[in-house]
């Protein structure tokens, strides 16, 4: 797969929060699920240069934030286009987000975290090399719920 990552801008972010709806339980990661997950992302100023757009042949088809946890360790978040979830491409996509990442930010560590119901991700994530590190409950979409904090460690 051919990726390109570039800032994202406010059409992208206008269209991944409100055209981007999943199905059954993955509804979860509607963007209008969380009022405040939905105002910081579509605010260009607290979005800033953190989140970019994935892009494949000149479609949108993911996203990517990345935030600087310490001099060695960054955190990620990432999200697939809806019609592309479950077929199959989870993997090479996470792949690429990660080797994106390593090249724009050489952490020595990358962290994330997936709602512990979501599987699908778990077992990509795990595929990519990331470990399980714990689990916490948060606060979201208006209730409370597992999350699972993952990690990759690179040796250089």
């Amino acid at each position: 797969m051919d990726y390109q990552f570039q800032v994202m801008n406010q059409q992208q972010a206008e269209e991944i929060a409100y055209n981007w709806h999943y199905e059954g339980i993955y509804a979860f990661y509607d963007m209008e699920s969380d009022p405040e997950d939905l105002a910081e992302f579509i605010d260009s100023e607290k979005r800033g240069e953190s989140c970019y757009a994935v892009i494949e042949n000149q479609t949108l088809i993911g996203f990517l934030s990345v935030s600087r946890v310490d001099t060695t360790t960054v955190e990620i978040g990432l999200g697939m286009k809806p019609e592309l979830t479950g077929h199959g491409q989870g993997l090479s996509f996470v792949q690429a987000c990660i080797e994106w990442t390593r090249k724009q930010h050489a952490p020595k560590t990358i962290m994330l975290s997936v709602a512990t119901f979501n599987q699908r991700a778990v077992k990509v994530y795990e595929k990519a090399g990331f470990q399980p590190v714990e689990t916490y409950i948060q606060e979201t979409n208006g209730g409370h719920y597992p999350f699972l904090k993952m990690k990759k460690i690179f040796e250089k």
